[in-house]
Order: structure tokens, then C-alpha cells, then sequence
């Protein structure tokens, strides 16, 4: 599967099935999309590569240590390795053109926008973040329930 940015600079291929998809409600997610929410999943390493321009993306790092990752021409959110394991990338699916995967997740459900009602019924809502993003990207495979959330 191809992905690419706005503006074309930034492109890359995930290889085999995408996983099971999430949407993101905490503040940080609302203010990188402008939107109510960001659909990414996370995939293993191994299963992503860089087409072209990596040296358009730029880094923006908060005092926390979370970061922002984005095309330097067209500002479209890229894939990036997820600081706490970096065998694992974030890919924002946005991104990518004939996704038959499906939302099964919102994280930070708590911290949602008060305006925002698009809650799937049928995905799983988590009340934060997961603590642990190996076994969260196994979940979205299909795998296990998560019961430590």
C-alpha cells in the first residue's frame, strides 16, 4: 500500500495487511489534524520503507519528549517510530488511498472535545493512552482483548 503526503514530497509503502485502525481524541492529536480526532495504526518496522523525501519531514519535539512529525512543504502528519519502541511505526492513515481496514479503537476518550459526538459504537473506547503500544498494535492485528487498559 502507497501513502504520500499533501503535496507528494513525502512518500512511503507498507508492506502485508494494515492492521485494524484507531482514532486519537486527546488534545495533542485534535491540534496536529485540526480535526476531531487522528485515524493512524501502528505497524512493525520491518513492514514500512521510505519511497522518497525523508529529508522533507521535519521534527517538531515538545518539553514532554512527545514529538510531531511532519512534511517541511505541505505540513501533512508522516509516519514516525514510536519513541517508547522504535520497532514500531505510527502511520497516519490519512495518508494512504484504499484503506479497507477498520476503526476498532478510540484512545483518550476522556479528554475528547465536548463537541465531539463521532464515537463509533461498535469500536472499543479507552479512556487514555495505552501503556503498553506492543501489545496495543497486537490488539489492532486482531489479537488479544486488552484487558489492562
Amino acid at each position: 500500500m502507497i501513502g504520500q503526503c499533501l503535496c507528494t514530497s513525502v512518500q512511503f509503502e507498507v508492506h502485508g495487511k494494515l492492521p485494524n485502525l484507531y482514532q486519537c481524541h486527546c488534545s495533542l492529536c485534535r491540534r496536529q489534524s485540526g480535526a476531531a480526532s487522528n485515524a493512524a495504526t501502528i505497524i512493525p518496522l520491518d513492514q514500512f520503507s521510505w519511497t522518497a523525501g525523508e529529508s522533507h519531514i521535519h521534527v517538531w519535539r515538545k518539553p514532554s519528549g512527545l514529538s510531531s512529525h511532519f512534511c517541511r512543504e505541505c505540513g501533512s502528519p508522516v509516519p514516525n517510530a514510536l519513541s517508547s519502541d522504535s520497532s514500531l511505526m505510527w502511520i497516519p492513515v490519512g495518508l494512504l488511498d484504499g484503506v479497507e481496514s477498520e476503526v476498532v479503537a478510540h484512545l483518550c476518550c476522556d479528554s475528547k472535545a465536548d463537541w465531539d459526538n463521532s464515537l463509533d459504537v461498535g469500536a472499543r473506547c479507552f479512556p487514555e493512552m495505552p501503556d503498553d503500544l506492543r501489545e496495543f498494535a497486537f490488539f489492532l492485528k486482531g489479537g488479544q482483548q486488552l484487558n489492562r487498559i
